[in-house]
C-alpha cells in the first residue's frame, strides 16, 4: 500500500559541521591524478561483461589518452581476472610510466590471491576495501565498529607482509571505507588512522586514502565538506593521497568530485562517459574537458573524441546519449535559428589565436575531432519538423544520427544557393544526388561470394567500372563487408553500419548506411538501397569512397 506521503519514509542527510569551511573559496588551477576503473567497475556493471579481447582493446586505448593509473581487475573474482591480470603482466604490456590497480575485500584468501596476480609488475597499487557504514555493518555483516576496523587493521598487515616479500615491485596500497559518503566522520577518520598506522606510509613513500561516494546520499556540498573534514584531520596527512570514487545516484557526481578536489582531494576515480553500478561512476571526460573549458591541461588527450566513444560503446555495448557533455552527437548542432545566427557570428569573428569566445559553444569542436553542425529545420513555418522526419515518413528512410548531421550540410548548400526553404520532394533529391548517385569514379556491376573455404572465411569476386573501365577484384575475409574492402586495397576502417527495411514482403527493399574513414581522413558516408542486403552494403561502401574522392579534389 502507498503511503500518503512517500517522502516521510526518507531523512534528509545531515549536514556537517565545519563553520570555517575553506573550500568555496579554492579555485582548481591543476587536474587531479585520474584512475580509470573502467576494466573493474565499470566491466563488473556490464550485462554482458567484456570479454579478454574488449579489456585489451580498452586499455590500450586507455594508455593511448594518457591515463596513468588503472584499475584493472577483481582478480580474486574469477579466473577470467585474474588471467588477464598476469596476461598483462607476463606480455609486458603496461608501459613503465602506467601503474596498474587491482580489488580485494579485506579477506585473507581474496588478499593472497589479488596480490598474487600482480607479481612481477614494476609497480602496482593494491586496493583493499571493507564497509563501514552503520546500514552496511548492522544488515550486511552484522559487526560492530571495532570488529570493522580490526578487520581492515588485520587486511592491511597482510598485504604488508606479502608485499615486502616482494621489493622487486613498487608497491602502493590503498584503503577505502566502501560507503563513506554514509559513514560517520569520527569513525570513518578511526578506521583509515589504524590503517594507516598499520601501513606506516611516509611521504616518500604515501599510501592512498580513497572516500568513496558509494551511494550518493548528499547534495555536492556536504560531500565536499566531509572530504575537508577528512583532508584536516586525518594522521600522517604528508604521507597520504586522498582520493574520491563518486558515483552518480543523485545525478551530481561530476559537481561533487570537483568540489571534492577544491576541499583537498589530490586523485578521482571513475569511467569514460559514467558507465558504472546503478546511475553510474563519475565521468572522468566530462571532468577532464570541464578542466579544458576553463584553460587547465587535463593532462588527457580527448583530440579525437568520436575514436574514444566508439571504443567505449563496443566494449560496453552501451550508447553514449547523443546530449552527452562534450561527446553526444548532437552537442555542437544547433536547431534553433537564433543560436545558428549566434554561432555564425561568433565563428566569423573568432581568430585563432584567440581566447575562444563563440555563443553557444564551451570549446572550439575542432579540439576534440569534431565540428559544428547547424540542422536545418524545414518546412518549420508549416510545423512538419526537420528533413530526417520527412525523409523517414515519405520515403521510409532512417538516417543514422551521425548521418543527420553530415546531410543537414548538403540540405544547408542548397538552402543557402536559393534562400528558400525546401520541400520534402527536394531534400529527398538533394539525397539521391549526394549519396545514392555518387557512382564515379566507382561504379557496382555485381558481385559473387565463396564462403566454402570454412573458418568463417569469405571470398568475394567483384565487377566493377572505375571510370567507365571494367575493373575485376577478388579479397577474402571474415565476411562480405570485410573481404569487399580487402579487395578494394585502399585504407579503409569501417566507423559505423546502419541497415533496414524499406517496405514489406516480396517488394522490400534494404537500405544500408557506411561510415567510413578513408587514408585516416575525416568519416564520411555512404548509402545504396537494392533488393539484396548485401549489395546494398557494398554499393554503400563505394558511395563512401566516391565521396570521399569528390570531396578531396573539390577541397
Amino acid at each position: 500500500m502507498m503511503l500518503p506521503n512517500p517522502a516521510a519514509k526518507y531523512r534528509a542527510f545531515p549536514p556537517v559541521k565545519l563553520a570555517d569551511r575553506t573550500w568555496p573559496n579554492q579555485v582548481i588551477s591543476k587536474p587531479p591524478i585520474w584512475m580509470s576503473t573502467d576494466l573493474r567497475d565499470g566491466n563488473q556493471a556490464l550485462i554482458e561483461p567484456m570479454s579478454p579481447e574488449k579489456k585489451l582493446r580498452f586499455f590500450e586505448m586507455l594508455l593511448k589518452i594518457g591515463v596513468k593509473e588503472i584499475e584493472v581487475a577483481f582478480p580474486s573474482a574469477s579466473q577470467t581476472d585474474f588471467d588477464f591480470v598476469r596476461k598483462l603482466v607476463e606480455e609486458k604490456r603496461i608501459p613503465d610510466d602506467v601503474t596498474i590497480e587491482v580489488l580485494t575485500p579485506a579477506r585473507e584468501d581474496l588478499i593472497r590471491r589479488t596480490v598474487d596476480s600482480v607479481l612481477g609488475t614494476r609497480r602496482a597499487i593494491v586496493h583493499m576495501y571493507n564497509a563501514t557504514a552503520p546500514s552496511f555493518r548492522r544488515i550486511v555483516f552484522n559487526m560492530s565498529k571495532e570488529e570493522v576496523k580490526a578487520l581492515a587493521v588485520a587486511g592491511t598487515r597482510l598485504i604488508r607482509e606479502l608485499t615486502d616479500a616482494h621489493p622487486e615491485t613498487e608497491w602502493v596500497f590503498q584503503y577505502s571505507p566502501e560507503a563513506f559518503s554514509m559513514t560517520e566522520l569520527d569513525f570513518a577518520k578511526e578506521i583509515c588512522d589504524a590503517v594507516s598506522e598499520a601501513w606506516q606510509p611516509t611521504p616518500q613513500r604515501k599510501m592512498i586514502i580513497n572516500l568513496p561516494g558509494t551511494v550518493e546520499a548528499s547534495t555536492p556540498n556536504v560531500y565536499a565538506d566531509q572530504v575537508e573534514w577528512m583532508h584536516r584531520n586525518l594522521a600522517r596527512r604528508d604521507a597520504i593521497l586522498i582520493s574520491v570514487h563518486p558515483h552518480n545516484d543523485r545525478g551530481c557526481a561530476v559537481a561533487a568530485a570537483e568540489l571534492a578536489v577544491m576541499a583537498g582531494a589530490d586523485r578521482i576515480e571513475g569511467c569514460l562517459f559514467g558507465n558504472g553500478e546503478r546511475t553510474g561512476n563519475v565521468d572522468l571526460v566530462t571532468l577532464a574537458l570541464n578542466l579544458y573549458s576553463q584553460g587547465i591541461n587535463p593532462g588527457l588527450d580527448f583530440s579525437d573524441i568520436d575514436a574514444v566513444r566508439q571504443c567505449v560503446e563496443e566494449c560496453n555495448q552501451i550508447a553514449v546519449h547523443p546530449r552527452h557533455p562534450y561527446a553526444g552527437d548532437l552537442v555542437y548542432t544547433a536547431f534553433s535559428g537564433s543560436h545558428q545566427d549566434a554561432i555564425k557570428k561568433g565563428f566569423a569573428k573568432q581568430q585563432a589565436d584567440a581566447i575562444w569566445e563563440v555563443p553557444y559553444m564551451p570549446v572550439d569542436p575542432a579540439d576534440l575531432g569534431r565540428s559544428y553542425d547547424a540542422v536545418i529545420r524545414v518546412n518549420s513555418q508549416s510545423g512538419k519538423g526537420g528533413m530526417t522526419y520527412l525523409l523517414e515518413q515519405e520515403y521510409g528512410l532512417v538516417l543514422p544520427r551521425r548521418l543527420q548531421i553530415e546531410f543537414s550540410r548538403a540540405v544547408q548548400r542548397v538552402t543557402d544557393e536559393t534562400g528558400g526553404e525546401v520541400a520534402a520532394r527536394d531534400i529527398h533529391t538533394i539525397f539521391n544526388n549526394e549519396y545514392l548517385n555518387a557512382i564515379t569514379p566507382y561504379q557496382y556491376r555485381n558481385h559473387h561470394i565463396d564462403e566454402s573455404q570454412g573458418n568463417g572465411t569469405v571470398h568475394i569476386r567483384v565487377e566493377l567500372e572505375r571510370d567507365g573501365q571494367p575493373l575485376s577484384l577478388q579479397g577474402t575475409g571474415n565476411g562480405p563487408i570485410d573481404a569487399f574492402v580487402n579487395a578494394l586495397g585502399m585504407d579503409i576502417k569501417l566507423m559505423d553500419f546502419h541497415e533496414h527495411a524499406i517496405g514489406a514482403g516480396a517488394n522490400a527493399n534494404a537500405a544500408s548506411y557506411m561510415e567510413l574513414r578513408v587514408n585516416n581522413g575525416p568519416t564520411r558516408f555512404g548509402v545504396a538501397i537494392d533488393g539484396n542486403i548485401v549489395t546494398a552494403s557494398l554499393r554503400a561502401i563505394l558511395s563512401a569512397v566516391n565521396r570521399d574522392i569528390g570531396l578531396a579534389e573539390n577541397s
